[in-house]
């Protein structure tokens, strides 16, 4: 499994990616809706957009990614937890 998901209501959720979860699994992708994401722990995970650089995922960094835009995580050690709203 490449994330856990504890659903706080419709539309918002915590994930959890486990420090297990193959790079290989963590593809480039898209999503449907707008989400707002909030990194609830420190990580020495990152995120990419396409066509940007990486970003480090830090506690209380909070970013949009838009519906049907490609982007992935990138592994680090540890596990990375955040808080996603879809709208």
């Amino acid at each position: 499994m490449i994330y856990s998901q504890k659903n706080i209501s419709e539309n918002e959720f915590i994930r959890t990616f486990s420090s297990n979860v193959p790079q290989s699994e963590l593809v480039w992708h898209m999503d449907e809706e707008n989400r707002l994401v909030e990194v609830l722990e420190d990580s020495e995970w990152s995120f990419q957009m396409d066509n940007e650089l990486p970003r480090p995922l830090k506690k209380g960094l909070k970013f949009e990614i838009p519906k049907e835009t490609f982007h992935r995580v990138i592994k680090g050690p540890g596990s990375l937890k955040i808080l996603i709203k879809e709208y």
